[in-house]
C-alpha cells in the first residue's frame, strides 16, 4: 500500500481560547522537513499533557474525511487546508479500516508505526466555530491515529507513504478506537488491548482501565 504525501504541514503554540494555547492550526511546510523522535523537527505542541511526545509524534487525519465534514457542516474555510485537523501528515487514499497498531511506513527516510487511534478533543470544535464535532467524530470513527517514529529521517510534500510491514491485523485503527473510545469494546477485547504491545502504553491503560 502506497499513497502520496500532499503536503507535510507544522504549527507554532499561539493564542487560542482565553489563557489557552494550541498548535492545532497546521501549515503546509515547503521544502525537506526532519522527522525527529518527538516529532517534525518544525512543529510544536502547546498541551505536552495530551499532544506529541514519542507515541504521538506524527499525526494523520485522512484528507478523504473533509469530503464527509462537508456533509456535515457546509463548505467551511478551513477544509481546503490540508492541515485543518492538526493533521502533519496529507494523504487520501488511507483511512481507519486500512490500517492496523503496529503497522510500518515509510516516508522518505524516516520509518514510522501507527501507534494509537486519535481520541479528539473540543480544540476542533473551538477551531471551527461548529459544536458537536467531536460527537460526529465518535460515532463516525473517522479520528486519525498517531506515528511514533522508529527510524528518524526527513520527508516532503510528493514522496510517498509505503506501507512497508503490517501490525497487529486484527486491529485496525477503526477496531481500536471503537473499543476504546466509542466504548463498544466487549471485556475479551479490551482485555487483548491492554496487553498489544504495540498499542501506546496510555491507550494500553485506558483499555485495562475499562476492565471489570
Amino acid at each position: 500500500m502506497k499513497v502520496e504525501l500532499t503536503a507535510i504541514c507544522a504549527g507554532r503554540a499561539q493564542g487560542f481560547r482565553g489563557e489557552e494555547t494550541s498548535a492545532i492550526a497546521k501549515q503546509a511546510i515547503a521544502g525537506p522537513v526532519q522527522i525527529r523522535i518527538e516529532g517534525l523537527e518544525v512543529d510544536e505542541q502547546a498541551d505536552h499533557r495530551v499532544h506529541g511526545g514519542p507515541e504521538m509524534a506524527v499525526h494523520l487525519y485522512p484528507s478523504d474525511h473533509h469530503a464527509f465534514w462537508r456533509d456535515q457542516i457546509g463548505d467551511h474555510a478551513l477544509l481546503s487546508e490540508p492541515g485543518a485537523f492538526g493533521s502533519n501528515l496529507a494523504v487520501s487514499g488511507l483511512t481507519e479500516a486500512q490500517v492496523h497498531i503496529g503497522d510500518q511506513f515509510r516516508l522518505g527516510s524516516a520509518l514510522l508505526e501507527i501507534s494509537q487511534p486519535r481520541q479528539p478533543c473540543w480544540k476542533i470544535e473551538h477551531r471551527f466555530g461548529v459544536k458537536k464535532m467531536v460527537a460526529a467524530i465518535v460515532s463516525s470513527g473517522r479520528c486519525g491515529w498517531y506515528f511514533r517514529v522508529i527510524e528518524e529521517g526527513a520527508a516532503e510534500a510528493g514522496d510517498s507513504l509505503e506501507r512497508v510491514s503490517l501490525g497487529a491485523t486484527d486491529w485496525s485503527v477503526e477496531r481500536v478506537f471503537a473499543a476504546i473510545i466509542a466504548g463498544k469494546g466487549t471485556q475479551d477485547e479490551l482485555f487483548e488491548l491492554s496487553q498489544l504491545e504495540s498499542l501506546s502504553p496510555k491507550v494500553r491503560a485506558k483499555a485495562a482501565g475499562k476492565l471489570r
